[in-house]
């Protein structure tokens, strides 16, 4: 089921996620790809800008969902839930992870997160522009190898790349390019528990959610994460019990 919380948007709606840290020209590459087709308003409930729009590619309708700005999904921040929610809980068809080429190592801090939540992942190199004036190679090929999802570059105010981010984002939604992020390791002791807790988290919430992902914040004593568990629980339940009635 796709997420409530953005006004019109449709149950069959392709919708694309668009995250990234702030100052990565994240809003000017949404503007490029939707141009005048945006609305704009408030999440629900919070003060938060939120922004969405849509674009054609090859005859498909896709929906843009702007995220917040944001340096990580660890919600310690209004803005930082709100990417983390919908990414996980929101079920995008794909999330596109906007970085500055110009600064990678601070930037990717964040794909890595969102590689935790999410397989649907396309990395998008950002200012690459920037990154040539100041004499910067971003090796987009070794990059994308490293961490198994497609990268594109792009300059986004002068369009450069843009027509190989729309192509990699339809394939991705049409399946005929399966990222496969490279799983983040930590300590022995925190895999041994988390491979405790997945089968069990797997058999009470199904395939709606990550569930190393879901093991990790609750290893991690992250509460904010309870309610949307219980929903998904609540739903399960009773489409067991609509099973059971149509049988």
């Amino acid at each position: 089921m796709k997420h409530k919380e953005i006004s019109l948007i449709a149950e069959n709606d392709t919708i694309i996620a668009l995250a990234g840290n702030p100052n990565t020209g994240k809003s000017t590459l949404f503007n490029m790809l939707t141009g005048l087709r945006q609305h704009t308003g408030n999440w629900p409930g919070k003060t938060v800008f939120q922004a969405k729009g849509s674009f054609i590619y090859k005859g498909k309708k896709y929906v843009l969902v702007d995220l917040p700005g944001t340096y990580s999904l660890l919600a310690s921040s209004v803005e930082e839930k709100i990417a983390r929610d919908f990414i996980c809980f929101g079920r995008p068809d794909a999330t596109v992870v906007v970085l500055d080429a110009t600064c990678l190592e601070r930037n990717l801090n964040l794909a890595l997160q969102v590689m935790e939540i999410s397989e649907r992942i396309i990395v998008c190199i950002n200012l690459i522009d920037e990154a040539r004036r100041k004499h910067l190679d971003v090796d987009t090929g070794k990059l994308s190898e490293t961490l198994g999802m497609p990268v594109v570059a792009t300059a986004a105010r002068n369009g450069e790349g843009l027509a190989e981010l729309l192509k990699v984002i339809s394939e991705v939604v049409a399946g005929n390019c399966r990222p496969k992020p490279k799983t983040v390791r930590y300590s022995p002791e925190i895999e041994k528990a988390v491979a405790k807790l997945k089968p069990k988290i797997k058999n009470l919430l199904g395939d709606q959610v990550n569930p190393r992902w879901i093991a990790l914040r609750l290893l991690e004593g992250d509460t904010s994460i309870e309610p949307y568990i219980k929903k998904i629980m609540k739903n399960k339940v009773r489409k067991a019990k609509l099973r059971e009635v149509l049988a």
